[in-house]
Formats: C-alpha cells, structure tokens, sequence
C-alpha cells in the first residue's frame, strides 16, 4: 500500500482544486492521483471546514477510543441467521427441523 500523502500536499490539491482554473480531473492526473482521491479530499476538507455535515476527524478518534457500542450488539441467534443458518441452529438445537424429511431419514 502506498505511504499517505502529506497533509501539506491534500490541503494545496484542495485549494487548487476549488480555485477551479481547471477541470478536478485534470487536476488529479497532474499531481498524479486518482481524481475520486481528490473528490474524497474535497469532501472530507468540507466536513473539517464546517461547510458540509459529518463527523470530523476529532470526532472519529474519540468514537474509536469509547469503542463500539455494546446497547445495539445483535445476539449471537441474530447474528447466526444474518449469516444464513436456519432458525433452528441459530438457537442452538444443533439440527435442523427438517433434516429427517430432507435426507429421507426415519425415525
């Protein structure tokens, strides 16, 4: 994976490229990056800046130190059928309700 730009080099791409002497494409194959690269600068320059809603930098590393949210975790029988096990494993009968009529098993 290549090294991050420096934050020197994003901030005169984004200042460049809301100047708007030439197309963001343009721009972007000239200080050889991909132009969604410098649309998520802009972007994301925006959120920092207060022109546009979302959660800032300092937000997302606090968020990150409090760790996920434990209220709204989905239970393990929840989390096995969003996986597609049958109801049944997911609740921890270990057999599925229909495996004798599947596989002609008699009983």
């Amino acid at each position: 994976m290549p090294r991050p730009h420096p934050p020197e080099f994003r901030w005169r791409a984004v200042e460049h490229a809301r100047e708007r002497h030439q197309p963001v494409a343009e721009l972007a194959r000239f200080l050889g990056i991909s132009e969604s690269c410098l649309r998520n600068w802009m972007s994301r320059a925006d959120v920092e800046g207060g022109r546009r809603d979302g959660t800032t930098t300092d937000e997302l590393a606090e968020l990150h130190k409090l760790g996920p949210p434990t209220l709204n975790q989905p239970s393990s029988a929840q989390r096995a059928r969003a996986h597609g096990y049958p109801r049944c494993l997911a609740r921890g009968s270990g057999r599925p309700e229909t495996s004798r009529r599947r596989y002609g098993g008699s009983r």
